[in-house]
């Protein structure tokens, strides 16, 4: 099937890889069909197992071929024109890193393929879908959130293809990242809106350890503290009984709604009974209760400079731009 000639100019190896790609183009090879294997290859035309190896990490990389353990070779795509092939490990999917992931693609072209996994927030999940796919790719993008120990699992990766998404960790800044700072972000926007918020007794930040980055609490009591303002953290609003005068700040969607709930059955009135700051902007909360307050980063720049960034082999740190929503619920 794969004949190498000598003399022509081109490299060995990349003879192999349009010879495996004039076969996929000419129908002779399909999806799922078994490629010769290294040493076949090889032995017939008196070629180094590298060279060889060279040929099918290029055609792996850009999800041309998979390798199935025991088995071989495989052909796990038709489509030759993709040029690299993008790791992209998320720890969870919503409504606005969708945005991020969509604007990423729009942004790469046609001939980039991107893969995308969830580690929900779990080390070993984390660990295992790094460990399983080191050499498979041409970058890797990380979304570390809290993983505890994230560096030293990022570190099985070549270094000059990984970039950081999102948070980035005190042992992650010799990589390439686009980052949002959670603790200027919020310190910075309950600011803004200080002569909206300094009506409230009490401030109350429903944050999650597990999820939530720590610069979010470290940036709220610093505003608390600076502003001599009462406050509280609680970790759910499951047993918290809603006091009238509290302003509530809750990055996560499901507490928002919760939240809403609760205010309803105690018949409090948005805003005026108790204030309500949302994180991340999404249609539904220009809408919901007249419109929540949101201090919220553009997940569509991200994912456009992240894009960016991954063309123009950039090696840099970023911070992502935020802003401050003001609507009904101060």
């Amino acid at each position: 099937m794969i004949k190498i000639k000598n003399k022509t100019g081109i490299p060995k190896y990349k003879q192999i890889v349009n010879s495996i790609e004039e076969l996929i183009v000419s129908g002779t090879l399909k999806k799922g069909d078994l490629i010769p294997s290294i040493n076949k290859i090889k032995n017939e035309n008196k070629l180094s197992r590298d060279t060889v190896l060279i040929a099918y990490k290029e055609l792996k990389n850009r999800g041309v071929i998979e390798s199935v353990v025991g088995k071989g070779y495989y052909v796990s795509s038709e489509n030759i024109k993709i040029t690299q092939k993008i790791f992209l490990l998320f720890d969870e999917l919503n409504s606005f890193k969708e945005d991020l992931y969509n604007s990423f693609l729009e942004n790469l072209g046609d001939n980039i393929k991107v893969e995308i996994y969830f580690h929900h927030f779990n080390e070993n999940i984390f660990n295992k879908l790094i460990q399983d796919n080191i050499g498979d790719y041409n970058y890797y993008v990380i979304m570390p959130a809290n993983i505890k120990n994230a560096s030293e699992f990022i570190k099985k990766l070549p270094s000059k293809k990984v970039y950081i998404l999102d948070q980035i960790h005190k042992d992650l800044i010799e990589y390439p990242a686009i980052y949002q700072n959670f603790e200027n972000t919020i310190f910075d926007n309950l600011d803004k809106a200080y002569h909206l918020i300094n009506k409230y007794k009490k401030l109350v930040l429903v944050f999650s350890e597990d999820k939530q980055p720590q610069g979010m609490l470290q940036g709220f009591m610093r505003f608390c503290k600076k502003n001599k303002m009462s406050y509280e953290v609680i970790n759910s609003l499951q047993s918290k009984d809603l006091e009238a005068g509290e302003l509530y700040i809750v990055p996560e969607d499901k507490s928002l709604l919760k939240l809403i709930k609760k205010m309803k059955e105690k018949t409090f009135v948005l805003a005026k009974d108790i204030g309500v700051i949302s994180y991340n902007d999404t249609l539904l909360k220009e809408i919901v209760e007249g419109g929540i307050t949101t201090i919220s980063t553009d997940f569509n720049a991200m994912g456009k400079r992240l894009a960016e960034m991954i063309l123009n082999k950039e090696h840099v740190q970023i911070e992502n731009p935020h802003n401050l929503i003001i609507r009904n619920s101060l």
